[in-house]
């Protein structure tokens, strides 16, 4: 069944247009070959949270992909509040945005050689941001491991690189819908735990904060290293990488996910595998610490208010 699509408000190199309107051409690279790299900020108290640490990821995405981008720092911000003051324009009263930014290398004729391409050119898609509702974080989200297919490893199309190239994240977690799950756990091709479909993977063990090196073959969330550092420190928690495996997870005592999107998400179940939820929890507290987080960030970053 179709999902109602509530208004986005989209900016195609400079050009501010309802998201529905077509705005790329049928050679574009991005849309026939996922030749491009994204990002996505979000706003906490109407400030762009996170701003440098995003940037700097698509800088290094688009150096391993040899793309260059369209414009510098300030004038991608200066875009993003554009079409953030066409949004309000358009009736969007959403407290908090979602940002998302998509570079690709342009248009040309076919080929996958990228000396054809003509120019980088770049999409800006502005909504509210979704959160999960009290309601989940309460009872956590279900997880199911996928089977039939494995992470791409890193010397092939390194996970850490956000790039349009998502295929493998959408099979994965069709395979985890189809049983009933709300996301899914990825294996590695040495059998290690990675991420989730969009978002990393955090645990408990022995009351410390653990998760997945970036070794084994994921993408580096601004989230996630903001939980290894500052908010595990503010919520008291230790917090380190380490591999975990499948036969680790039995006696893991928390699970979680993290993603700009909706930071620090509490998880029920990896199929029949249950973890702690509630209050008490490492997980709610890491949860309120990046709450505060949030807060103190917003108030030393009003160059960043977008609202």
């Amino acid at each position: 069944m179709a999902t109602e699509i509530s208004y986005i408000q989209a900016n195609t190199n400079g050009r501010v247009h309802d998201a529905r309107e077509a705005s790329i051409a049928p050679l574009n690279r991005g849309f026939l070959y996922g030749d491009a790299i994204y990002e996505v900020w979000r706003t906490y108290h109407g400030v762009i949270f996170a701003w440098d640490e995003h940037w700097l990821r698509l800088e290094r995405s688009a150096a391993a992909l040899s793309l260059p981008l369209p414009f510098d720092r300030a004038q991608c911000l200066a875009e993003i509040r554009r079409t953030i003051a066409a949004y309000r324009a358009a009736g969007g009263a959403a407290p908090d945005l979602y940002i998302r930014l998509q570079i690709t290398r342009g248009g040309g004729p076919i080929g996958l050689d990228i000396a054809l391409a003509d120019q980088s050119d770049f999409l800006l898609l502005v909504q509210p941001n979704k959160s999960y509702p009290a309601s989940v974080v309460s009872t956590g989200l279900k997880l199911s491991q996928a089977t039939s297919l494995r992470r791409n490893p890193i010397d092939a199309l390194n996970p850490a690189w956000k790039t349009g190239n998502y295929l493998n994240n959408i099979l994965c977690l069709r395979e985890a819908r189809s049983r009933g799950a709300d996301e899914v756990v990825i294996l590695n091709l040495a059998g290690e735990v990675t991420e989730a479909a969009v978002s990393n993977l955090g645990f408990v063990r022995d009351g410390a904060i653990v998760t997945p090196p970036l070794s084994a073959g994921i993408l580096g969330g601004v989230t996630r290293a903001l939980v290894l550092g500052e908010i595990a420190q503010r919520a008291g928690l230790v917090a380190r990488e380490e591999p975990v495996t499948p036969g680790d997870i039995a006696s893991l005592s928390e699970c979680f996910l993290l993603s700009t999107t909706k930071d620090v998400t509490p998880v029920r179940t990896i199929d029949e595998a249950t973890f702690t939820v509630g209050p008490a929890t490492a997980t709610m507290k890491l949860k309120a610490a990046f709450a505060d987080y949030t807060r103190d960030y917003a108030a030393a970053h009003s160059a960043l208010a977008v609202a």
